[in-house]
Parts: C-alpha cells; structure tokens; sequence
C-alpha cells in the first residue's frame, strides 16, 4: 500500500498478540505510522470488559512498538464504573508506557448482552481529563462523549500537534 501511495497515511489497530512476542515484532515492521492498542478501560475493570486481555500485557504491547520507533495510540471507555484516580493511574501507566496518543470517549452498551453503562459522563470530566493528559505528557489527546479511538485520527499523526494546540488553547486570554 505505502509503494502504491507513498503520501497514505496508515494506522493500525491491534490486539495484544496474547504475548506473541514476534507476532508483534513483525508488525513493527509493516510500514504503518501509527499502531495503536486499545487499554479500554482501568486495571480493574480488565477482567471483566476485556476477558482474553491483560492490562499489564497490553502496556507491555504498547512500550514494545514504541520502542520499536512507532507512534503508539490507546483509548480508553468512561463510564464502565472507573474511578477518576483509576483513570489518573491508568493514564500515567500509558505515560510510562510512552504512549503518544490517548483517546477518552463515553462507553455505550451496544447490545443487551454487553456491560450496562454505570454512568454517563459529563463532558466538563472529559475537558478536565484531556488537561490531566497534556500535563502528564501525552502528545495528543482527545477527550469527549463521543470520542472513539479513530476520531480525528488525521490529527493523531503530526508529532506536536496535539500539545501545540493545548498550549495555545491555554495562553489564550478570555474576556
């Protein structure tokens, strides 16, 4: 794909290769920009929303591709009964993990047979997070209800981007 249009941009999405170690190696090697791994949601809460994946595995996936010269992307669910300091911690283990791009959006119950949604989430917590995240280092956040891991993903690429906007976002003067 990147010979046929060397100017696409391509991002992954994948699973944490259940510790297939050179499973993941080899898609280090496949030319995307950007690979990102969805957390979903806090240590906690793993077992039950994710029930083949394990939160510290999956950090170890993410710190992997990065290592590997990748820009790394997660996202993560509000509203599956997570505490703010759970999410704090869950961000700073991203963090320590070097992830680049975090993606907080509200969880919606697809299904009745899905997890029931234990509260909605105002978007004044989700403004609050997305600061949380730029002060703890990550170079692009988005946090909103309707956020999904590839929402403005054409944003995600540009190393700065995110922050730069932040910041200006911050040095405004509001009359």
């Amino acid at each position: 794909t990147k010979q046929l249009s060397p100017e696409t941009t391509i991002e992954t999405l994948i699973p944490d290769v259940k510790g297939n170690w050179d499973a993941l190696y080899r898609m280090i090697e496949g030319g995307q920009e950007v690979v990102s791994h969805n957390m979903e949601t806090v240590e906690r809460l793993t077992r039950q929303v994710r029930i083949q994946a394990k939160y510290r595995r999956s950090l170890e996936v993410l710190k992997v591709l990065k290592q590997g010269g990748l820009r790394t992307k997660t996202g993560i669910m509000l509203g599956l009964g997570e505490t703010k300091d759970e999410l704090v911690a869950a961000m700073e283990d991203l963090r320590n993990s070097d992830v680049d791009v975090l993606t907080l959006g509200q969880y919606l119950q697809p299904t009745p047979k899905h997890l029931p949604v234990v509260r909605f989430v105002h978007p004044d917590e989700f403004a609050e997070l997305r600061e949380i995240g730029y002060e703890l280092g990550f170079d692009y956040v988005e946090s909103g209800p309707l956020v999904r891991s590839s929402y403005h993903s054409e944003k995600h690429v540009f190393k700065g981007y995110g922050r730069k906007v932040w910041e200006q976002e911050k040095n405004q003067v509001h009359v």
